[in-house]
């Protein structure tokens, strides 16, 4: 059974997930920790469930969802695991860290993912390709779970900012409508900001897909 514990940090009010199983297998999504007291409630968690921490995913490399990543690659020995087209993004992150005058620890070694499907622990989650709220945006779909960790390209009753370099309003629209919507209407749909909602609810109430 896939169990999903969510995690909001720093000061964009961004959603880092940790994605675990029965067995104590155990992803942690866009590590978004970007003080001490993030990090230890992040640690407080996964050690109170006694959970083996595989991997770091990133649904994309923008600032709010990558401030915890060189901790917790450290911290629990990962190489994080990132879409091949969102280097340009990630090598952004300390200029955009500046910007906004927030402290940023550096990226860690990265990989990319090699296919489109993602196994923990025998639970196989669909990389979906959702491009245009960043160029090479991702989101994680358990099909048997009925889950999708999705990251900031849907959001309950709106949808991820187009106007950051590399996004595109048409193509973000495009990727909802082919790729999220067509799944089963009770998905529940983790964002990267704000509460959890379900794909049926979407397709009934988002003003930006009608």
């Amino acid at each position: 059974m896939i169990h999903v514990q969510s995690f909001t940090f720093n000061p964009f009010m961004e959603n880092t997930y940790v994605v675990y199983t029965d067995s104590g297998s155990a992803v942690v999504v866009d590590p978004g920790c970007s003080d001490t007291a993030e990090e230890r409630q992040l640690d407080a968690f996964i050690t109170e469930k006694k959970l083996t921490v595989k991997d770091i995913l990133l649904t994309h490399c923008h600032i709010d969802h990558v401030m915890g990543l060189h901790y917790t690659a450290r911290k629990y020995g990962c190489t994080p695991l990132m879409p091949e087209g969102e280097v340009p993004v990630l090598a952004a992150a300390q200029r955009s860290a500046e910007m906004y005058g927030l402290s940023y620890n550096g990226t860690p070694d990265t990989a990319f993912f090699e296919r489109d499907t993602y196994d923990l622990d025998g639970e196989k989650f669909e990389i979906l390709q959702v491009p245009g709220h960043s160029p090479a945006h991702v989101a994680f779909l358990h099909r048997g779970a009925g889950i999708l960790i999705a990251g900031d390209v849907l959001f309950k009753q709106s949808i991820g900012r187009t106007d950051l370099p590399g996004g595109d309003y048409d193509t973000l629209i495009a990727s909802i409508k082919n790729e999220i919507l067509p799944l089963d209407d009770k998905t529940v749909v983790y964002p990267g900001h704000m509460e959890s909602t379900t794909v049926g609810e979407e397709k009934r109430l988002n003003p930006f897909l009608h």
